[in-house]
């Protein structure tokens, strides 16, 4: 500290504790000391995290060892310089996750920020400094914190709550863990299994390979051919760099010039612009193996990577694209027979029917979990202890197979936290089996309205599925390699784990979308009333803001209780959207809160999920929003939101009887093709 004749301390109003020369003639000076220089587990607004090369502030994050013991734990973030310099996770010498280098507007490993609002975030990489801070509007409070299970999460605080709201975390999937897949190897989590040799290469360990293992990652297929000038560049689009530590960067080069640099350098083995902004500018060159490299679904999310190949790998990639065109061609096909082989890259477990057998008691009545339109669900074990659910497709039902040949697919390529996982399938003789993992707090229509109101759920656990199914209908739209439309998203579809987290289930309905592609039409309307947008029930448009209605439905039902029965001629006003849109209008909300809650929930949270559930029940679909801007939206304050407009209703000409839940198996109909869980015996 700078030696001052009459320093005092200050708080600032940024939270910044200060000391600063009191006799300095404009009353401020230069700060001596901060607090900001000296982070300990957590980064606020205006602070920074990186290091000063003038000061020689080394400014890191570390975890405390526990929440009462603020010791240093093995977790630290620090700003890795070398290369293109990004935020690295350790646990004491090991690197556990990373960022991704700064591409001009963001952190390229980090694509939850293109969804924040209200925030500014900042990178300086110059000769006085590299650091990275972020700024927010005054009505934001964020911190981003390390915390002592080795997760950096980035936290909103909710004013009437008293509580913070962890809106985004890393490391979140396998992927997020740096070089599980090896070098030369790509990962991406949303594919069974998540990691593959990228264009041009093959396991290095083909037999390690075969057990999951792709720690060795892999090898060249053809050796390069500089001297003859004849190789070219693969692109990988959507990707989280590889690790740049032992690249080299220089800002002032073109694209093109860093090809030329690439090629004229017989050991460069991948180059890819520094800066994406307007075409892309500067130039990072790896000469060494490609490492901790991921990819992306979503075209918003990672930047381009090229990748040096041989010419004859290069031809190989261009008949396999022709190839994979044809084949997508034939899955969208809806054909009903079920082409599954070992050449099948869906990668999943095949299970003997024996094992099937004697897991669920020979499908015993007693292990019966529930009936769909597609064939009953049992519970079952396997040899080795593990809890399933066993889903058998129907001999007789015809749009089972299709539903089955649907959730083969989607799921085994689909992989989330709040997805329900397929463990395996069977395919023997007429038998189509699916095997999930099994769902101790059965579903969430169960809990909501099939228990006595004294057993009812705390604010604190149905907000933590409102954000948990929020994550994966996210996850489906945006963030997911399919670009998935689930089409039948309800109560009985979310199932719930030993800790209350919500998994989406039953995707027999669920459409891929592709390219451009934001909209699909279909001459026969499949899901349940009550949950079907007006759009999609009346001339069978459906699209990510269907899905957004559905979810809203299910937001006003948890925060309720109450069933969503739809709307009737013959019996107005019966709609659950309709009261609480009423209630709205005339400033009386919280009286449509379930009154099993008593009073023990925080005002401003619930006005404000109340809010948002109407804004995604908007009669017209541009009016809904988006499910990145429903997850802010629903951390945010109520009065900041938008005022939502008339709900649309799905209006039928007869009764119809919507489905309930006992300790029968609940029967099928057009409308509801889907497992509904009920009370174990």
């Amino acid at each position: 500290m700078t030696n001052v004749s009459n320093p005092v301390a200050q708080l600032l109003n940024t939270g910044n504790l200060v000391v600063r020369d009191a006799d300095a003639d404009d009353g401020i000076s230069t700060y001596v000391w901060q607090g900001f220089d000296y982070p300990t587990d957590t980064l606020i607004a205006g602070m920074k995290v990186g290091v000063d090369f003038v000061t020689g502030f080394n400014r890191t994050l570390t975890a405390w060892t526990s929440d009462s013991d603020p010791s240093a734990s093995p977790y630290y973030v620090m700003m890795e310089v070398r290369g293109d310099p990004e935020l690295v996770l350790c646990a004491g010498s090991k690197k556990v996750w990373r960022t991704g280098p700064w591409n001009g507007f963001r952190y390229s490993g980090i694509p939850g920020t293109l969804t924040y609002t209200g925030f500014n975030f900042s990178f300086i990489n110059n000769e006085q400094e590299i650091t990275y801070s972020y700024n927010t509007s005054s009505s934001v409070l964020s911190k981003l914190t390390v915390n002592q299970s080795g997760a950096v999460q980035r936290s909103l605080w909710v004013e009437d709550s008293g509580m913070w709201n962890v809106i985004w975390y890393a490391p979140m999937d396998q992927c997020d863990t740096m070089r599980v897949c090896g070098p030369f190897a790509a990962c991406n989590p949303n594919t069974s299994p998540s990691c593959d040799c990228i264009q041009g290469f093959t396991p290095k360990s083909p037999a390690k390979w075969l057990y999951r293992d792709a720690t060795d990652g892999c090898v060249r297929k053809t050796k390069l051919d500089c001297l003859n000038g004849t190789d070219g560049f693969h692109v990988i689009p959507y990707t989280k760099l590889a690790d740049t530590s032992n690249a080299s960067v220089n800002k002032n080069l073109s694209l093109v010039d860093c090809k030329t640099k690439c090629l004229s350098n017989c050991s460069c083995t991948a180059y890819a612009p520094a800066d994406v902004r307007n075409g892309g500018s500067g130039c990072i060159i790896w000469t060494s193996e490609l490492t901790d490299l991921r990819v992306f679904i979503n075209n918003s999310y990672g930047q381009d990577l090229y990748v040096r190949l041989a010419a004859i790998d290069l031809a190989i990639q261009e008949s396999n694209n022709s190839f994979h065109e044809r084949s997508n061609q034939g899955v969208a096909s809806g054909n009903n027979h079920l082409e599954l082989s070992q050449k099948n890259d869906l990668e999943l477990p095949l299970l003997d029917f024996g094992t099937i057998v004697s897991a669920t008691e020979n499908f015993s009545a007693d292990n019966k979990l529930g009936e769909g339109g597609f064939g009953p669900v049992y519970k079952g074990r396997l040899g080795d202890g593990q809890e399933i659910a066993v889903k058998r497709l129907a001999k007789s039902s015809v749009q089972g197979l299709v539903e089955f040949k649907n959730e083969v697919v989607l799921i085994a390529k689909l992989q989330h936290r709040n997805l329900v996982r397929l463990l395996g399938c069977c395919i023997q003789g007429e038998e189509r089996i699916l095997v999930y993992e099994y769902m101790p707090n059965k579903s969430l229509d169960f809990l909501l309205f099939g228990k006595p109101k004294e057993e009812g759920l705390d604010w604190q656990i149905r907000f933590k599925i409102i954000m948990g199914i929020a994550r994966g209908l996210l996850y489906l739209h945006h963030d997911s390699r399919l670009r998935v439309i689930h089409r039948d998203l309800k109560a009985s579809n979310i199932l719930l784990d030993k800790d209350m987290n919500p998994k989406i289930s039953d995707f027999g309905m669920a459409r891929i979308f592709g390219g451009d592609e934001v909209e699909g039409n279909t001459r026969k309307v499949v899901g349940t009333y009550g949950y079907m947008s007006p759009e999609y029930a009346m001339d069978g448009i459906f699209s990510q803001k269907s899905d957004v209605f559905s979810f809203g439905v299910l937001v006003l039902e948890i925060i309720t209780g109450k069933k969503n029965r739809g709307v009737y001629l013959a019996a107005a006003h019966t709609n659950l959207l309709d009261h609480v849109w009423n209630s709205w209008k005339e400033g009386n909300s919280l009286q449509m809160v379930d009154e099993s809650m008593g009073y023990s929930y925080p005002i401003n949270e619930v006005m404000s999920c109340i809010k948002v559930g109407l804004l995604c029940v908007q009669n017209h679909p541009e009016d809904r929003p988006l499910m990145p801007s429903v997850l802010v939206m629903l951390s945010g304050d109520s009065a900041l939101l938008p005022y939502p407009k008339e709900p649309g209703f799905a209006v039928r000409s007869v009764p119809y009887q919507m489905e309930s839940v006992s300790s029968k198996p609940s029967s099928s109909s057009t409308y509801d093709m889907s497992v509904t869980l009920v009370q174990g015996r």
